[in-house]
């Protein structure tokens, strides 16, 4: 494998882990060193690691079969569930990545279209598609146009001046990987008004924000798409993408009537779909109110230990997602980092006091940390913010 290793976000220098098993909120190497897990393999893991209903399911699926050229039930109640969860999906398509059901979006909507291009904001994350790729990196490409994240008049523009091009506008209700950055008060539905008023979809990417609130991040701002990708937490653990909306706009891959012909030889699933059903049953509201109440917890305990260490310290913070950052006050969405040495130094610290995160500094909670946990990484995460401190003059010099 190239490095080592086939996962690009594993990777942090000098060196990365192998894990040898997962089981609740803890993680455990190879070398037998034990780590709070506070990533949830990148908030995919909601539930935290072996969750045992979810095994219970999964394995009583494997019991029948692992998949086959035909629905399965567990197929069909996960869809139902997305259904009745989300207000804005009426139709369900299941595929095996995040990265696949930006993708089958992507093409759903240039199908409906007729056009080419897709909006994003810049430095936006939406999978591995070199459309998506070129505006996670900050440029525009054949096919990508970009504005910036949080000014609905810029994107207004874009859609003016190009409307006739743009087969959809894809956002991240919350950037995640760019950095958990929130949108302003009504950003997301003026968008969505200037896009449709382009004759465009406007999409959402809930991959990672379905998380905070049983309808998604689109309930919790109060938009509604046209079509919405997911994945992570509605797989329980197992690989997953689906593509969520308009009937109409998904009945072009009705098979009997097709657009758009798609396919895959392991879409829903039903160990997946097993799973899934699980994991999005047990997030519940209240479950969903505790991992934020965690968060903002650990957040107050992250500050007051900066301040102790005399370390700059910010984060921004939504729902259980926490960002990290070692600067007096978290970046514009549309600015680049320069706290990168001290945040690397602060993983590598972290790990050495049994605590794993992102790399980046993401830290995503799961309904398995409870409040002594949270507690106890308080404690571990000051002792790597004085860790920290004793070399921070080397390190920013």
């Amino acid at each position: 494998m190239p490095g080592g290793d086939t996962r690009a976000a594993a990777y942090h220098p000098p060196y990365y882990l192998t894990f040898a098993r997962g089981e609740g909120p803890f993680l455990h190497d190879v070398d037998g060193h034990r780590y709070v897990d506070l990533i949830g393999n990148y908030t995919s893991l909601v539930h935290g690691n072996a969750y045992p209903p979810i095994i219970e399911a999964a394995a009583a699926q494997m019991a029948r079969g692992t998949q086959w050229p035909a629905r399965n039930e567990s197929q069909v109640e996960l869809a139902e569930l997305l259904v009745a969860r989300i207000p804005s999906v009426q139709r369900v398509r299941f595929c095996n990545s995040g990265s696949e059901a930006t993708m089958l979006a992507a093409y759903i909507a240039r199908t409906v279209t007729g056009r080419r291009k897709i909006l994003m904001a810049r430095h936006g994350y939406h999978g591995s598609l070199e459309e998506f790729e070129f505006g996670t990196h900050g440029r525009e490409g054949p096919e990508t146009l970009l504005a910036p994240f949080g000014d609905a008049d810029a994107f207004a523009r874009v859609l003016a001046e190009r409307g006739d091009e743009i087969a959809c506008v894809i956002l991240e209700p919350v950037m995640g990987s760019a950095g958990v950055f929130t949108p302003p008060t009504g950003f997301l539905a003026a968008v969505a008004a200037a896009t449709r008023a382009a004759g465009a979809l406007f999409i959402a990417d809930e991959v990672i924000t379905l998380r905070l609130a049983t309808g998604g991040a689109q309930a919790r701002y109060g938009v509604e798409p046209d079509l919405t990708a997911m994945g992570k937490i509605i797989g329980g653990g197992f690989p997953v993408g689906a593509v969520g909306g308009r009937a109409e706009l998904l009945d072009v891959m009705d098979p009997r009537r097709p657009r758009l012909v798609h396919s895959g030889t392991f879409n829903g699933n039903p160990v997946t779909c097993a799973a899934g059903v699980v994991s999005v049953q047990h997030l519940t509201s209240d479950r969903i109110g505790v991992m934020e109440a965690q968060a903002a917890d650990l957040l107050r305990r992250l500050t007051r230990a900066a301040g102790r260490a005399g370390l700059p310290f910010s984060a921004n913070h939504e729902g259980s997602l926490l960002q990290l950052f070692f600067s007096s006050q978290a970046p514009d969405a549309n600015a680049t980092r320069t706290d990168a040495a001290l945040a690397g130094a602060f993983h590598l610290a972290a790990l050495n006091h049994g605590v794993f995160f992102a790399g980046r500094g993401l830290v995503a909670l799961s309904t398995v940390l409870d409040d002594d946990l949270i507690d106890e990484c308080g404690e571990r995460l000051e002792a790597a913010m004085a860790d920290v401190a004793e070399v921070a003059d080397t390190l920013t010099a």
